[in-house]
C-alpha cells in the first residue's frame, strides 16, 4: 500500500513533483494519483514528457479519457479552477499538495479541507504564519509535526537554503545580524520580452536581457522558524537570466569570532553526519549549471567563505530551487504520513 498524493497546479514545482518521486526510493510509499490543473490533458502529458529544465522523462507517458497514465498507473485529471472545484474527498487521497501559488490565506486554504481534502501541504509559506499550522523545513524542525496539524507549508526553496546554514551559525557562534541576498533564476511572473506583465513595474521588463531586482519574503521566512534572529535579519532578492539554479550570498554578523576554516569545519562536519538530504559542501570550481537537478536544498561552496575581521562571515549557498525543494516537499510529505504518530491518526488508503 502507497500513501494517495495529489497536486493542485501542475507549473514547475508540481511537475517537478511528480517527477522527481519517479526518482526517488518514496516511490515505494507515495503515489501521485490524482491532478488538478486547468491546462488541457495533452498539454499537460507533453509537459510531464519533456522540460527544457531537467531533461526528457524515461518513463512512459499516455492519455486515457480524464486519465494520465505515467509508468502504467492512471492519474485522475481534472481542471477547476477553485479550491472547492474538485471533490478531494471521492478521490481518497491523504494529502493533497498546493502547488498553483494561488492561496496563501487560511480562508482560502480551508476551502480545500471543506472539498474533503484531508491533508494540504503548500509548496510556498502562508501570507502569515497563523494561515497554516505549521511551517515546516525538512531537515531542520520536522520533527515539530505532531499529527493534529492540516494545514502545514513546506516554507520557500530560499528558506529551505539558507535555514539549515544559519542555524548551524547561530548554534556554534550566535548571530547579531543577518543580510541575505538571493541571486535567484527567472520565474513564471516575468515575461520574455517587455511588456504589462506585473504590478512591480521592474517585472515588465525582459526576464532574458537583465539583472533584476524584486521583492522577497526571506527575512520574514527565516524569523518564522528563528524567531531568535527576529528583527535581525534582511534580505533582498536579485532576479538573473539563467532558467534555473540560483544561490544565497549570506553575510552574518557573528556574535563570538570564528574564522573561515573554523566555519568551513562545521559545515562539512555537518554535512557528513547530516542524515537528510537537505544540506551538503563542496570545494570545487563549480558554476551554477552544476546545480541542476541537484536534490540537495543547499549546497555551500567552501571555496568562496570570507571572514572580515573575526566577526563578519560571508558564504555562498548553491541551490536548484526546483529539483532541491521538490525532493523536500516529498520527504516532508512521506514524514507527516507515515511517522508512528501520525499514522495512527491517518491509517493508509489502499492503492
Amino acid at each position: 500500500m502507497k500513501y494517495r498524493i495529489a497536486i493542485n497546479g501542475y507549473g514547475r514545482i508540481g511537475r517537478c513533483l511528480l517527477r522527481a518521486l519517479k526518482e526517488s526510493p518514496l516511490t515505494q510509499s507515495l503515489a501521485v494519483v490524482a491532478i488538478n490543473e486547468p491546462a488541457d490533458i495533452e498539454s499537460i502529458a507533453y509537459l510531464t514528457r519533456f522540460d527544457s529544465t531537467h531533461g526528457r522523462f524515461f518513463g512512459s507517458v499516455e492519455t486515457k479519457g480524464d486519465k494520465l497514465i505515467v509508468d502504467g498507473a492512471p492519474i485522475h485529471i481534472s481542471h477547476a479552477r477553485a479550491p472547492n472545484g474538485v471533490d478531494w474527498g471521492a478521490l481518497g487521497i491523504d494529502l493533497l499538495v498546493e502547488a498553483s501559488g494561488c492561496y496563501a490565506q487560511r480562508r482560502e486554504l480551508e476551502a480545500f479541507l471543506e472539498a474533503g481534502c484531508p491533508r494540504l501541504l503548500l509548496s510556498h509559506p502562508g501570507h502569515d504564519a497563523a494561515d497554516v499550522d505549521r511551517t515546516i523545513v525538512f531537515g531542520c524542525n520536522h520533527a515539530t509535526l505532531n499529527g493534529s496539524e492540516r494545514l502545514v507549508s513546506a516554507a520557500s526553496c530560499t528558506t529551505n537554503a539558507v535555514v539549515p546554514v544559519l542555524s548551524l551559525l547561530a548554534a556554534s557562534f550566535g548571530i547579531e545580524q543577518a543580510l541575505l541576498t538571493t541571486l535567484h533564476s527567472v520565474m513564471n511572473d516575468q515575461p520574455l520580452i517587455d511588456g504589462y506583465h506585473h504590478a512591480d513595474l521592474r517585472r515588465n521588463r525582459s526576464a532574458m536581457q537583465s539583472i533584476i531586482p524584486v521583492a522577497t519574503g526571506l527575512a520574514r521566512g527565516v524569523e518564522r522558524l528563528m524567531p531568535e534572529l527576529n528583527g535581525r535579519v534582511v534580505a533582498k532578492s536579485i532576479r538573473v537570466p539563467v532558467p534555473n539554479v540560483s544561490a544565497i550570498d549570506l553575510v552574518a554578523a557573528l556574535a563570538h569570532p570564528a574564522t573561515a576554516e573554523q566555519i568551513n569545519e562545521l559545515l562539512l562536519q555537518s554535512a557528513r553526519e547530516s542524515r537528510s538530504g537537505n544540506f551538503t559542501c563542496t570545494d570545487e570550481p563549480h558554476a551554477s549549471i552544476d546545480f541542476n537537478h541537484s536534490t540537495y536544498s543547499a549546497i555551500v561552496d567552501t571555496t568562496q567563505t570570507r571572514m572580515s575581521g573575526s566577526t563578519l562571515a560571508n558564504l555562498l549557498i548553491w541551490f536548484d530551487n526546483e529539483w532541491g525543494f521538490a525532493n523536500r516537499m516529498l520527504e516532508l510529505a512521506d514524514y507527516w504520513l507515515s511517522n508512528a504518530s501520525i499514522a495512527a491518526k491517518l491509517p493508509k488508503q489502499k492503492y
